[in-house]
């Protein structure tokens, strides 16, 4: 769990203005997130993911002081791309980014909820088609879909992926259990 709880979102403010550098920072330790989950075959997960927020940090890395909440970097794109917003820029990659964000959080909440196979209760592609179909599949074409349904298979086993979430450590199911404040208290505030 440390590669998540180590690196926490901010609680979201009353008037639910993220502030767009320690958002950046909180984000930037996921895509190591992939890597758990099978470095080889969600790679290019990983790598739409960092490029999402480095499109993101190249809007707000223009001019600090203006961009310094998400609301800002979206309220000036869609002022500049006009009817093309907000499938441009750095607003389409923060799209992609809640996209993924999400997937994380319903993977890991399946998880903490016990969804299993019963066949086979160690592996998790029960908890990753869950995601898959909550968070992603309806954005992407038939194609894309197969080469998850493919990637799925080579997720590691459950114990190997909290191992590698903690990274290394033996994790007792009791631990995987505060792995729930994480999902409800800072992901969870980000929807």
């Amino acid at each position: 769990m440390a590669l998540l709880m180590d690196h926490q979102f901010r609680q979201l403010p009353a008037d639910r203005q993220l502030e767009t550098r320690p958002f950046l920072e909180a984000v930037s330790y996921l895509p190591l997130f992939f890597d758990c989950l099978g470095p080889t075959v969600f790679a290019p997960i990983k790598a739409e993911f960092s490029g999402n927020i480095t499109k993101i940090k190249a809007v707000y890395d223009t001019n600090p002081a203006r961009f310094k909440t998400l609301q800002h970097i979206l309220e000036a794109e869609k002022e500049i791309h006009g009817t093309e917003w907000p499938k441009v820029g750095a607003t389409f990659a923060l799209m992609w980014l809640k996209r993924s964000l999400r997937f994380i959080q319903v993977l890991l909440q399946s998880i903490v909820n016990g969804e299993k196979d019963d066949q086979n209760p160690n592996l998790i592609r029960v908890n990753a088609n869950k995601a898959y179909e909550m968070a992603l599949k309806r954005y992407h074409g038939w194609f894309v879909q197969q080469l998850f349904k493919a990637a799925v298979f080579a997720a590691p086993y459950k114990s190997d992926f909290l191992r590698a979430l903690s990274k290394g450590r033996d994790v007792k199911e009791e631990e995987f259990q505060q792995l729930s404040s994480y999902l409800h208290g800072t992901i969870s505030s980000f929807f």
